[in-house]
């Protein structure tokens, strides 16, 4: 050991004290020590390392880290911060909110220059797997990687209200939490997901469902202008009235085409609202969920109420339930929430008045050591048409294999379906609920999704999918829609660098994309981080 005032360099010689160990105890301490370790823990894997580096950070923070070495990469963009395997603060770049990664090199460029100094490094880098990235919240978990190049626009998450305009100017970086607080000033909202922590950027290029879909649309209805860095560098900005083809496919496939630096949106009004968490026990799930898709057929627009279960036990199934009435008054919030609430036996409730931004608020924020997920769950996706009893006893079969710890039900309907399905690339309008369900066996619960849900369903959601077979892509896009998008492929990304969402290959033809002899799950690598809703330990999902 070495030490010049308080910084403390750490060697590992035979017969010394293990220099983790040293570097735990000195910064115990001693508050203002910063200690540089010999290198990366002696471990069984490079898992149970980021472990140990992890406990060091908890404790210590910035004030312990790795010798820093030079970069692996003698040609990276000049001016965009780059963080690599040892830097400091890597860890919580490298990690989602639920999953783990080892990108070779993150890129965090902060201007829309800096972005395309990105996208050049990486088609001179043809060998790393491109990754795109907001916030890190992505259900989908295409955010991270192993070995491969993530591009985290995350610093990008400046937000502005021209009130003048009645527009609101918002990075890919920001988060909906934050958006929702800006936009709350002037009694306006912007339905996104269900959990304020999500990204911009991710969820407003593939949907957005959430608390007032049905009544203002998907977050991509309200989307009036788009700025994005294309493949070839190219800074372009697409509208209703500019480069309007490239505009319909960013609205649910806008990560197969650039890199999004800025969105412009039109938000709803939004004062006060209800805000309500039921927990129910039903000892006949088919019933029950039978009874909330009947109610749920036949609400209000201003009402959303999302249904959440998991494995039944001891032959009662624990139904969760969470929405938001877009209405102050407490009798109309009684009036529209009281039927969902007598669908099975209520066992626990909290109903408030309160401001959209309060319910958004409610998502933890990241901090500046950004994720530490770890694991690699497995997530399932289909939108269905129409809830109907046969439906309710698959879920039933689906939910007793053990297979999905978490299984969700959201509320569709309403102003989604006004929207013409060719409008938008997000092509599915009229089905009843967007279904989800997340395990951890990939066999296991594919075996499952495929037996029991898969024939109920037409088309599934992006942000919730990580089923890598091909044919996920045709569920993703109707046909007419697919082969649209593939046209513009070719004309914005000819080389196909953005491939991480869904990868539309502009070299297949229009069923081009399924190859019989190919390995099952090896050809698509399905939606990007900032793809997401779902909070599987709390409210909902990013």
């Amino acid at each position: 050991m070495s030490q010049q005032a308080n910084n403390v360099v750490l060697t590992d010689e035979d017969g010394g004290l293990d220099p983790w160990t040293a570097a735990a105890f000195l910064a115990g301490r001693d508050d203002d020590a910063r200690i540089t370790l010999p290198g990366p823990p002696a471990a069984v894997s490079t898992e149970m390392a980021d472990k140990q580096l992890d406990s060091l950070t908890l404790l210590a923070g910035p004030r312990v880290g790795l010798p820093r070495k030079p970069s692996r990469f003698d040609d990276l963009p000049a001016g965009v911060e780059k963080l690599e395997p040892g830097d400091h603060g890597y860890r919580g770049r490298s990690s989602t909110y639920m999953r783990g990664g080892r990108p070779a090199l993150i890129l965090r460029p902060r201007t829309p220059d800096e972005v395309a100094g990105a996208l050049a490094f990486a088609k001179r880098h043809p060998e790393l797997q491109l990754g795109l990235r907001s916030a890190g919240h992505g259900v989908s978990g295409r955010s991270t990687n192993t070995g491969g190049l993530i591009i985290d626009v995350g610093a990008m998450n400046e937000i502005e209200y021209d009130e003048d305009r009645g527009i609101l100017t918002t990075g890919p970086g920001a988060t909906w939490k934050q958006v929702a607080a800006v936009l709350d000033k002037y009694d306006l909202a912007l339905g996104s997901g269900d959990y304020g922590g999500v990204g911009v950027g991710g969820l407003a290029t593939a949907g957005g469902i959430g608390f007032l879909s049905r009544e203002q649309g998907l977050t991509i209805d309200r989307l009036r202008a788009v700025e994005l860095v294309l493949a070839d560098g190219r800074r372009v900005r697409a509208s209703a009235d500019e480069n309007p083809e490239l505009f319909w496919a960013v609205q649910g496939a806008g990560a197969n085409f650039g890199v999004a630096t800025s969105f412009e949106f039109e938000a709803g009004a939004a004062g006060e609202v209800g805000w309500a968490q039921f927990a129910l026990v039903s000892q006949d799930l088919v019933t029950s969920l039978t009874a909330y898709g009947e109610i749920a057929r036949n609400a209000p627009r201003d009402t959303t109420v999302f249904w959440l279960t998991g494995p039944p036990r001891s032959g009662q199934s624990v139904i969760q339930m969470y929405g938001l009435v877009n209405s102050g008054d407490p009798d109309t919030i009684i009036e529209r929430l009281t039927p969902f609430a007598t669908t099975a036996m209520l066992a626990q409730q909290q109903v408030v008045v309160a401001r959209y931004a309060d319910v958004m608020a409610q998502a933890g924020d990241v901090g500046s050591e950004g994720h530490h997920g770890r694991g690699e769950p497995v997530s399932r996706s289909g939108f269905l048409p129409r809830l109907t009893e046969e439906f309710a006893r698959d879920v039933e079969a689906l939910l007793r294999t053990g297979q999905t710890f978490f299984f969700q039900l959201r509320h569709m309907g309403g102003a989604i379906a006004d929207v013409p399905s060719g409008a938008t690339a997000f092509a599915h309008r009229t089905p009843e609920f967007s279904v989800t369900a997340i395990g951890a066996d990939r066999d296991g619960l594919d075996e499952a999704w495929d037996r029991l849900m898969a024939p109920h369903f037409d088309g599934l959601y992006l942000s919730f999918e990580t089923d890598r077979r091909p044919e996920r892509l045709h569920d993703a896009f109707p046909p007419a829609t697919l082969s649209r998008l593939r046209e513009l492929k070719r004309r914005y990304d000819p080389q196909n660098l953005f491939q991480d969402n869904f990868n539309i290959d502009p070299s297949a033809d229009s069923r081009g994309d399924i190859d019989p002899s190919a390995d099952s799950r090896g050809d698509i690598d399905p939606s990007a981080e900032s793809r997401g809703d779902i909070d599987p330990g709390g409210a909902g999902n990013d």
